[in-house]
């Protein structure tokens, strides 16, 4: 059998039914026989951090073990993007149903026009590290010398990023 890699995985959503739009990213991920021993975060709501101009996010982080290479993950998660409807376009920060993005994928060094690993931006977003900090606070982020808990305190993100009851009404 093929190593085991452990994987952390950033989900948000800002159109539709968000949580239900997380919800079956999650039942999607778990269908994948090469996709093992998913936990989540909390569910976080956060303010959109370049284009203003839309709804705030669902966020969480996803932590999942898996024998498949980083590429064919990103096949994966781009497969699910596109049955949950995400439209794919060359205008970034639009507002989404689903996005998911590999933060961590065990030791892995990637940087390549299709994938970056570890995720370039996640050290500077709190919607990133907030999440992943409940999963694993000492964790030491790849290519730093630095827990996660340690980077949440220094990240330059202002934004909000609060806790979010699942089902609470708007």
């Amino acid at each position: 059998m093929a190593n085991l890699e452990k994987v952390y995985l950033s989900v948000g959503s800002n159109l539709g039914d968000k949580e239900s739009n997380i919800a079956s990213s999650i039942v999607i991920l778990s269908s994948d026989k090469e996709i093992l021993n998913i936990r989540t975060s909390s569910f976080y709501e956060t303010e959109p951090l370049y284009n203003k101009n839309q709804s705030n996010f669902l966020n969480i982080m996803i932590e999942c073990e898996t024998t498949l290479t980083p590429f064919k993950l990103l096949d994966k998660i781009s497969e699910i993007e596109k049955i949950l409807g995400r439209k794919r376009k060359d205008v970034k920060n639009l507002p989404r149903t689903i996005d998911i993005d590999i933060v961590i994928f065990g030791d892995f060094f990637i940087e390549t026009s299709q994938l970056s690993i570890p995720h370039p931006q996640a050290l500077f977003r709190k919607f990133v590290l907030v999440p992943l900090k409940e999963l694993a606070p000492e964790l030491i982020f790849p290519k730093t010398k630095y827990t996660v808990t340690e980077l949440l305190l220094n990240c330059p993100d202002n934004s909000s990023v609060v806790k979010y009851n699942i089902g609470k009404i708007a």
